[in-house]
């Protein structure tokens, strides 16, 4: 076994990932303060190749250094739009007919490893603040609660690393149904 060459991985260049067919799932991260988690959240749009991702709030934007730490260059693949009310990116989102997950422990939160996705639907995810999670008139909004199952102690997982774990689940199972 040998680990392979960043020369051999078949990277596109940032023009070829634009022209690409995405994937039908956009994030959504409602007040994430930490710039080194929305430069990790970029990095896995790009990696999953999401349709777009939604800042809102206090979510800080490129261009910033401290985003590009993590992002390396994913901020100018993915596609990205700015609001100042999470409310008004999710009711945008669901205009244009996306299902919307907010990705939050709830009373009555699907887990994500039991759920079904449908070869037509487009899915958007919301990812909550870092100690607060998904403010309650977003999640209002929100037509599904998803849950990560988590079985020790802390039932808490950094946001980039949900971010990860929800998108592969999700795109798999997209890939599964023939989308994309």
């Amino acid at each position: 076994m040998r680990k392979i060459k960043n020369s051999e991985l078949n990277r596109l260049s940032i023009e070829d990932f634009q022209k690409t067919e995405k994937n039908p799932v956009v994030v959504v991260l409602d007040n994430v303060r930490s710039m080194n988690n929305i430069g990790s959240v970029f990095r896995s749009c790009d990696a999953f190749l999401v349709e777009k991702l939604f800042l809102c709030g206090i979510t800080a934007t490129p261009p910033h250094r401290e985003i590009q730490k993590t992002a390396l260059d994913a901020t100018e693949s993915v596609s990205w739009e700015y609001f100042e009310e999470t409310e008004n990116a999710v009711k945008m989102i669901k205009e244009k007919g996306y299902i919307v997950y907010a990705v939050e422990q709830t009373d009555r939160s699907l887990l994500l490893d039991k759920i079904e996705i449908k070869k037509d639907e487009k899915l958007a995810l919301v990812f909550g603040n870092e100690i607060n999670g998904i403010s309650d008139d977003a999640l209002k909004q929100c037509d599904f609660g998803l849950e990560i199952p988590q079985y020790g102690t802390k039932h808490s997982l950094n946001i980039s690393v949900s971010v990860g774990i929800v998108l592969w689940d999700i795109i798999s199972k997209l890939n599964k149904v023939g989308c994309k």
